[in-house]
């Protein structure tokens, strides 16, 4: 009944980490659209990259015993997949500064991932101390790609907004997270078992923030009635404007009148003085 219920348990793992794999479609749809990364982070990705592959060798039979953890490989190769497609497309799109960024936090995941594999295959010769080296390593990894998120949490509480923050990424890592924790706990693994107990409540403090500030950002929006008044008024200041356009000129032209009768009068004066020196 356990082996059953474990074997359930990551058949639904391995459906939540497709659709937490699978969620930056949405994003990256958007970045070939737009054709900018615009205030995206790279890190999630570079992060779950090295995440899936440590993780589809934990699962091998080379680490682990014959094809005990076979949900794991399925899983994390078709994330391998996902996830290097996505940091091309990043790495595509990107600004010369942006493909730096991509390049220097790629390759070291890369050669990390290679060292793993050599040192675990020719250092250590039997199951339980691959499993041990691999998993303690993996075990940071998945650390890393759970808490990775936070660099884009920091960003949403400066900003007040989650518009770089996609919902179904933090979603589906909750989700995922949260079943290989149990299968975890099911399999007697710690290894895979302990990563899941930081990201699972991670993904809650995501959704929380999700939560907060999408409120808060529709409260910002402007109303249509708002709108409509807002137009309104500045239809009625045009017409005003429009209709006193021509004032200051007949008040200059007042003015003119004005200095034209009283410069008549001094010249009047003038000659009328004038006149009576003469007599």
């Amino acid at each position: 009944m356990e082996e059953k219920l474990r074997i359930a348990v990551g058949i639904l793992g391995n459906a939540a980490s497709i659709l937490l794999y699978a969620a930056p479609i949405f994003t990256f749809s958007k970045v070939i659209r737009k054709k900018s990364t615009e205030e995206y982070s790279c890190v999630p990705y570079t992060m779950a990259l090295l995440n899936c592959f440590l993780y589809t060798w934990y699962g091998l039979p080379v680490v682990s015993y014959k094809w005990e953890n076979f949900p794991v490989v399925t899983i994390n190769g078709l994330g391998i997949f996902l996830e290097l497609s996505f940091i091309l497309i990043y790495f595509y799109y990107a600004s010369a500064n942006g493909k730096k960024k991509v390049a220097m936090m790629t390759l070291p995941v890369l050669l990390l991932s290679c060292s793993v594999v050599l040192i675990s295959t020719f250092v250590f010769h039997d199951h339980h101390h691959r499993k041990a080296f691999v998993g303690s390593v993996g075990l940071v990894a998945s650390v890393a790609m759970y808490g990775s998120p936070l660099v884009v949490v920091r960003k949403v509480i400066q900003t007040k907004s989650v518009e770089f923050m996609p919902f179904y990424l933090s979603l589906f890592s909750f989700l995922a997270s949260s079943l290989w924790m149990a299968y975890g706990l099911l399999s007697h693994d710690l290894f895979l078992a302990s990563p899941n107990l930081v990201g699972s409540p991670l993904g809650i403090l995501q959704l929380c923030l999700y939560c907060i500030y999408r409120k808060r950002g529709s409260e910002k929006q402007p109303q249509k009635w708002d709108l409509e008044t807002h137009c309104n008024k500045s239809d009625q200041h045009l017409q005003v404007k429009e209709a006193n356009a021509d004032k200051p000129i007949q008040y200059l032209k007042v003015n003119d009148d004005k200095d034209d009768e009283k410069a008549n009068q001094q010249l009047q004066l003038v000659v009328a003085d004038k006149t009576n020196w003469e007599n």
